[in-house]
């Protein structure tokens, strides 16, 4: 069985590219390939236009990747050590890399934590450090594998917002994500593609992605009456669909419109009928939603490993 097959994607400078897929999807694969820790065994990849196969070390020079519960390193070295080591590793010269490694320290907030060892930090500052190991090397292309995996909200919200602040402060820069955090992917990601048993199933922007899970507007009213039954509101103009509920003198009425302009009529029946409007909500489609209306399950319903 091929982990991937036929998979073409594009992606561009100041892009936030998300990558969503289930378990066995084939994420894993290509993202190892991208990153030349695996060999292709046909088609061909491009990496800042540099070939996977023939050009890896020009491309590694280019990129870097953080991965979320990755091994944080060594122990015994101090958070400073640490990001000085892979700073090295990269060839930056000690002037550029002290700079660049106490700008990072200040800005995820473990300047104050830059002497103490590895191994007496807490989850959330490892993967903050992680991080900035990724980012140490100023890379064209970051490669983001669940980097929020594991995190408290806190630590995940402070996480999403630097690398944000980092594309749009870097436009010529690239970031790729894969994530099982649909949320975040519709926070993060300019285009998202969506795989499945190694196909790309849909690529485009989240917004449209929704738009293909429905074009209607969906609103949830709750009315005040004493009447047990509104389903005549069903043969109003523009109503597609219309649910309800009743409980205690209270109806929760589910609507979709096909023109949001028929929502004044909506109001206006109810009203000429004796109810209160007590709240509107409109309703929009989500990513999650939409996954499951192109892949047919939801991303955490596994079929293997990936």
């Amino acid at each position: 069985m091929r982990a991937l097959d036929g998979v073409t994607l594009t992606m561009g400078a100041g892009q936030f590219f998300g990558l969503l897929g289930p378990n066995g999807a084939g994420k894993t694969t290509l993202i190892k390939i991208l990153v030349t820790l695996l060999l292709p065994s046909g088609g061909r990849a491009l990496v800042d236009g540099f070939d996977v196969v023939k050009d890896a070390q020009a491309i590694r020079r280019r990129i870097s990747m953080v991965s979320g519960g990755e091994s944080s390193g060594y122990g015994i070295l101090t958070v400073r050590e640490q990001l000085w080591m892979f700073s090295q590793f990269y060839g930056l010269p000690g002037r550029v890399a002290r700079r660049r490694i106490d700008d990072l320290l200040a800005v995820m907030g473990l300047a104050q934590d830059a002497d103490k060892k590895v191994y007496n930090l807490s989850t959330g500052m490892r993967q903050k450090m992680n991080l900035c190991r990724g980012l140490v090397s100023d890379p064209k292309i970051l490669f983001l594998d669940e980097p929020t995996l594991g995190l408290d909200v806190g630590v995940a919200r402070d996480v999403r917002a630097y690398i944000r602040r980092w594309l749009n402060e870097n436009p010529q820069k690239t970031v790729l994500l894969t994530t099982h955090y649909m949320s975040e992917a519709e926070e993060l990601c300019d285009q998202v593609a969506i795989i499945d048993r190694g196909r790309v199933v849909a690529c485009d922007t989240p917004a449209a992605l929704k738009r293909r899970v429905r074009s209607e507007s969906l609103f949830r009213l709750r009315v005040a009456s004493q009447r047990g039954d509104w389903q005549a509101l069903a043969s109003l103009p523009g109503v597609d669909h219309f649910q309800q509920s009743v409980l205690d003198g209270t109806a929760e009425l589910g609507f979709s419109l096909v023109d949001e302009g028929a929502l004044a009529e909506v109001i206006a029946a109810i009203t000429r009928a004796g109810g209160r409007l007590l709240s509107l909500r409109k309703t929009e489609p989500t990513l999650e939603d939409a996954f499951i209306e192109l892949v047919g399950r939801r991303l955490d319903e596994a079929e293997g490993g990936d």
